[in-house]
């Protein structure tokens, strides 16, 4: 069978990489990626002459860095938020760089009295430079967990905070986990088995938008010009679902057949039940909530269509008809929590306002909390998620773990890598671990002051801020093996209210500050551990990604603070919809979320709910069962050592977790990224690799930057003055099965839903 010309490109490339020293000072031949999709996608080649860190990378990156950090929290208030992403930056900078090459003068500036001095323009705007800029926008582009804190108190709780212990916070607990990410590197970034599938968009998006291609294929297209057209194609599509037709972004045939079936509009609802016959034609459905599907290898989009099946399909409907934890009496799938009667519950009566803890006399007046049957399994499913993910990765990857351990201890190193490793340790100095070391004291120091030093204003001791830290230890090893290798991330936020909740019931600021240090710092540290891969695919110098990625951190968490402490006190009622003018949009929709889990966890707390007593006292055995569900398919490997490559295709904490983002994800949301990611990277990948490998990666980011400049430009010339196109019944953003929310008990009666006999 005649190879694609991809893969006869890269042995050419191998035959001429020639060969590498190790660092033991022997000679190794030099042998490629051992994953497919990156030996399909990377370059082994690179150039150390190219200037990486430059005057137009900080001047672009701190730029992109702020402005998207400023936009995204301010319009993160607003009823409907609107996220702008590091790619469109990473397209949008490219012109800007090559602006600044044709047009600075090539002076060198010196700093008096010292030895330093940079260039203005050291030549033409290059890959590196482009790289490091979109780390930047990174860093700006993503949120900072703790402003939520800082929003509840403010304007939720109505309690003050001191200006600089919420500054702190936001900063310690985007920083905290940098310190430890250091120690991950040998596992997580220089292993060529930790591939990180979601890099691969990026490394072909920069592939299209900067090498010139000596080739194409008869009658097709280079890679840039692929990119442009499925751009233009997806910015001009967009304003249809977008504005247009809001409708065909959920289309369920089962609502629009039985309008006035509560049972067959919870079955056929996309929006807010089964999503059985639902489906959208919106890029923004596939994408919006799981990420791109063409991103995620097939073997974990079958995993996660699994998890789906079987909760949604197989234990949802049991559990629902069968009336377990009274179930009728609720919605099907929600995420808020309920009165017995199946009215929403009002959390304020559990909340003694002058003491700000648990209202016992409140909460008997109140009654117990009660949770959708799906919401309930969902948190056994987050407990079995990260039991099995302890289990997953001892018993799989357990024994390459102790031996790069010992192999690092014993020589400094972990052992040779692919050729991406050894190009990176021949060109570049590494960072010491020691710039790890001290950050990680000084942001600990910080994260102690912060808590212990303004008058217990966070609730939070010190030991909660020592505990948070071990558990976000803990768990970035684990937790990064599975997103490296699967795309997925499993999340320890129900984990870290739970444990906090037991350990330190009745304070909300305490449960929430706890869950940011312990589930952010981590998350922080994977977040850093990615784009420290990014940059080991494109053989930036290491010490510029760290720098890049410390100094934008500082930046975007100092913006965001920044913005969101001016809106909340010069925005009169802001977050608050009885106080706001009508029309206002500063809603804060989801801080709302945020507030509620506060008083759920931190002031009723896991015990009343999860405890033996507690309604769902049987949620705990998924502890059990997610630590032994990836026992059956290792022993089969170890018993079938043939066979064994397809045991390890059955990931049980993807599976387990698959639909931890439900809601606000939705069913049609998961079907819509399963059908379309096993269509690209089975079918496809399998059928027609040569087209896969040039064009699946670049199609991605090509159709998520359409969305988000449509998104961006509608929202700017049209939705934020207020012209939201004519009124019609296209125009709903719903699924139009209102039904499908509401409970099935008899006697119970809800507002909006017929009364059941």
């Amino acid at each position: 069978m005649e190879e694609p010309p991809q893969v006869e490109l890269r042995n050419l490339e191998i035959q001429n990489a020639g060969a590498v020293d190790t660092s033991d000072g022997k000679t190794d031949e030099v042998d490629d990626c051992p994953i497919e999709e990156v030996r399909l996608t990377v370059p082994i080649t690179d150039d150390p002459a190219l200037p990486a860190l430059t005057f137009r990378t900080w001047f672009l990156g701190l730029i992109s860095c702020a402005l998207l950090a400023f936009s995204n929290q301010f319009f993160g208030y607003r009823q409907n938020p609107l996220y702008i992403s590091s790619l469109s930056v990473q397209i949008v900078v490219l012109p800007l760089g090559r602006l600044m090459a044709a047009c600075l003068p090539p002076a060198i500036i010196g700093v008096k009295g010292t030895r330093w001095s940079f260039s203005l323009n050291p030549g033409p705007f290059n890959l590196k430079e482009h790289v490091l800029i979109t780390i930047f926008a990174n860093t700006g582009s993503n949120s900072v967990y703790a402003v939520g804190i800082i929003t509840i108190v403010k304007a939720f709780y109505h309690r003050d905070i001191h200006p600089l212990a919420a500054m702190l916070l936001t900063q310690t607990t985007q920083l905290m986990g940098y310190g430890w990410a250091g120690l991950f590197r040998k596992f997580l970034v220089e292993s060529p088995y930790m591939w990180w599938p979601a890099n691969l968009v990026q490394v072909s998006l920069f592939r299209a938008l900067h090498e010139k291609e000596q080739k194409r294929p008869k009658g097709g297209t280079t890679r840039l010009q692929f990119f442009l057209t499925v751009l233009a194609t997806s910015f001009a599509y967009y304003i249809v679902p977008n504005y247009l037709f809001p409708t065909i972004s959920t289309i369920s045939v089962a609502c629009l057949i039985w309008r006035n079936s509560i049972t067959a509009q919870q079955i056929g609802s996309g929006a807010h039940g089964l999503g059985v016959g639902s489906f959208g034609l919106d890029w923004a459905t596939v994408a919006g909530f799981l990420g791109t599907p063409l991103s995620t290898p097939a073997f974990a989009i079958a995993n996660v269509m699994a998890g789906f099946f079987l909760v949604v399909y197989v234990i949802l409907p049991v559990a629902y008809w069968s009336n377990a934890y009274n179930a009728r009496r609720f919605p099907i799938i929600s995420s808020h929590v309920f009165m017995a009667n199946g009215t929403r519950y009002d959390v304020a009566r559990v909340l003694d306002p002058a003491t700000f803890r648990f209202s016992s006399a409140g909460y008997a007046e109140a009654g117990q909390i009660n949770l959708s049957v799906f919401f309930a399994f969902a948190y056994g499913l987050s407990f079995a998620t990260l039991a099995a993910t302890l289990s997953h990765v001892a018993l799989f990857h357990g024994r390459s773990i102790w031996q790069q351990t010992k192999a690092t201890v014993a020589r400094g190193h972990a052992g040779g890598g692919d050729v991406h490793a050894r190009l990176m340790k021949r060109n570049y100095a590494a960072v010491p671990q020691w710039w790890f070391q001290v950050l990680l004291v000084v942001v600990l120091a910080l994260s102690i002051f912060t808590c212990e030093g303004f008058g217990q204003q966070l609730q939070l001791p010190y030991w909660g801020v020592m505990l948070a830290a071990g558990l976000a230890f803990f768990f970035t090893l684990p937790i990064g093996i599975i997103t490296a290798t699967t795309n997925q991330q499993p999340g320890l936020n129900v984990m870290t209210e739970l444990i906090i909740g037991y350990l330190y019931p009745g304070r909300p600021l305490a449960n929430v500050a706890f869950k940011t240090y312990g589930y952010i710092s981590m998350s922080q540290a994977i977040m850093f551990l990615q784009d420290f891969k990014l940059g080991h695919y494109m053989k930036i110098p290491p010490r510029s990604m760290f720098a890049v990625q410390l100094v934008g951190t500082v930046l975007a968490s100092s913006v965001y603070f920044g913005t969101s402490w001016w809106l909340l006190e010069t925005v009169s009622g802001v977050c608050d919809p009885a106080r706001l003018p009508a029309g206002s949009p500063w809603t804060c929709p989801g801080d709302d979320v945020f507030y509620n889990a506060s008083v759920i966890w931190g002031v009723v707390g896991p015990l009343r709910m999860f405890g033996r007593l507690g309604r769902y006292a049987g949620m705990n055995w998924f502890f059990l069962a997610g630590a032994l569900a990836p026992v059956p398919g290792w022993a089969m490997a170890r018993a079938f050592p043939g066979k064994a490559w397809a045991f390890r295709l059955v990931n049980t904490p993807v599976l387990l977790g698959a639909t931890g983002m439900m809601p606000p994800a939705r069913a049609v949301n998961y079907l819509m990224w399963g059908a379309v990611g096993l269509l690209f990277n089975h079918v496809v990948y399998r059928r027609y690799k040569a087209w896969w490998a040039r064009h699946n990666y670049v199609m991605s980011a090509a159709l998520d930057a359409g969305v988000a400049f449509m998104g961006i430009a509608s929202y700017a010339v049209l939705q934020a003055g207020g012209v939201n196109g004519v009124d019609w019944w296209g125009l709903q953003v719903d699924d139009h099965c209102p039904l499908a929310r509401c409970p099935t008990a008899p006697g119970v009666s809800v507002p909006g839903c017929p009364a059941v006999e």
